[in-house]
């Protein structure tokens, strides 16, 4: 069984993490929340938002992303609007990770420093700010589980 996995980057906006709980839930993926969030978890908004769907997806918080990508086997891309590669043009693996940056910053510098090949974005028409932070993560998610001709398992 697969299991795609979603790190979202000190997200600040609780309804935004809410919807991205449940496409998890139905995607059957996993997600990572790095601290410091914007939010408390056990937020009404937070709840209202991801509804019972959250009892049903694996949610773990970690305190250093940088860390947790050293020491991870698995693939890992990141997306941002700041990229040039389409999203499109990478073969995910069934253990892929997909990395998101917080709605109001982005992702750290450091990361693109470090890892820029990884780097890919949703194309969006000229002098566009950003797409809606759970639907890049619904977009990108789909295009995987597409790859995979919608193989759940």
């Amino acid at each position: 069984m697969h299991r795609l996995k979603i790190i979202l980057s000190n997200p600040e906006i609780p309804q935004n993490t809410g919807n991205i709980i449940r496409t998890c839930n139905v995607t059957g993926s996993s997600l990572i929340l790095e601290n410091p969030l914007g939010f408390s978890m056990s937020s009404g908004m937070i709840k209202r938002s991801g509804m019972d769907y959250i009892k049903n997806v694996q949610i773990d918080i970690i305190d250093n992303l940088e860390d947790f990508l050293k020491n991870t086997k698995n693939p890992f891309y990141f997306f941002s609007s700041k990229a040039e590669k389409k999203y499109t043009d990478i073969s995910f693996s069934k253990n892929s990770i997909f990395i998101f940056g917080s709605e109001t910053k982005g992702l750290r510098k450091i990361f693109k420093e470090k890892w820029g090949d990884r780097f890919a974005t949703i194309p969006m028409k000229k002098n566009a700010r950003c797409i809606n932070l759970s639907t890049s993560v619904a977009i990108v998610l789909y295009e995987a589980l597409r790859q995979f001709n919608f193989n759940f398992d």
